[in-house]
């Protein structure tokens, strides 16, 4: 079974070795047929707290972690402010 990759913005960093990701993704409206956002916000686990509030960057889904944390962190694509 393939594991998801999601990729977002860290918008906080909570607590250690986490940082909360915002993921923003564009759908079709069923009715009106226009192209709208989406977003939902992922806990990922990031074990030397590299990233920072603002960095895009990329994550894979793992075993379960705490309650809510569920992906770890892969990659920094993109260094925020």
């Amino acid at each position: 079974m393939p594991k998801r990759i999601i990729q977002g913005k860290v918008i906080k960093k909570t607590g250690d070795k986490t940082i909360n990701v915002l993921v923003e993704r564009k759908v079709l409206h069923p009715k009106y047929h226009k192209i709208v956002k989406k977003f939902k916000k992922y806990l990922v686990h990031d074990e030397e707290n590299a990233a920072n509030v603002g960095d895009i960057v990329k994550a894979i889904e793992h075993r379960p972690i705490s309650k809510r944390k569920k992906f770890v962190l892969t990659e920094i694509v993109e260094r925020g402010e």
